[in-house]
């Protein structure tokens, strides 16, 4: 096998492990977008049912009820290990500092 066939080998393998990132790094973005699509759809989801709790505009059964099923809908398709569905009300607000009962 000369040199010329073997940097052909050669580039043709490179070709391929490049393909083959391309395609996990694309992959990656999918998942990523729809990961956003649900956790938009969650946060729609709190604003209905805080609206229909606290008798503002802007609830209703049936906007819940079609939030819930696009949620599901995006689970079904990307998996539903892509958005944490645990409350988060038990959680520990951050600290934003530069309160007033801050000492100077």
């Amino acid at each position: 096998m000369g040199l010329l066939d073997k940097v052909k080998v050669q580039a043709s393998q490179a070709a391929q492990r490049a393909q083959q990132v391309g395609k996990a790094g694309q992959a990656r973005i999918v998942d990523v977008q729809a990961k956003r699509r649900i956790e938009a759809l969650f946060r729609d989801l709190g604003a209905a049912i805080y609206a229909e709790r606290t008798g503002k505009p802007g609830g209703g059964a049936g906007l819940i009820d079609g939030l819930v099923q696009r949620i599901r809908a995006l689970e079904a398709e990307h998996g539903s290990e892509a958005v944490e569905t645990e409350p988060t009300a038990d959680r520990e607000p951050p600290e934003t500092g530069g309160g007033q009962d801050d000492e100077p």
